[in-house]
């Protein structure tokens, strides 16, 4: 499934109330190296989409959110777990780290 753009006004229901895991992505349209790993982001979202859900919050239209949760650099990536932050991978990096890293912290 493709990933799912959130708000400051969705994430409560979004990413907290979900009934599985959700992997939020911090971005921005002027951050290169966001714009580099969100084709890996729509890939593993399409191949574990049972397993987790995959969301975009773009920090620019949406500053609450990210300063809840302390996100200083982008992008930066916040696994949630019944509503709690369980897991957080910060900077661009190739798919396979990407998914390595997501399939450790499920």
């Amino acid at each position: 499934m493709p990933t799912k753009t959130v708000t400051d006004d969705s994430f409560a229901t979004d990413v907290l109330g979900a009934d599985k895991p959700v992997l939020v992505d911090f971005w921005a349209e002027w951050c290169g190296p966001c714009r580099m790993i969100a084709p890996a982001l729509e890939e593993i979202s399409n191949s574990h989409g049972e397993q987790v859900t995959i969301v975009k919050l773009n920090i620019d239209e949406n500053p609450e959110t990210p300063g809840r949760y302390g996100v200083r650099g982008i992008p930066a990536m916040l696994l949630f777990k019944d509503g709690q932050p369980v897991a957080q991978k910060v900077g661009a990096a190739p798919r396979s780290q990407i998914q390595s890293w997501l399939e450790g912290s499920l």
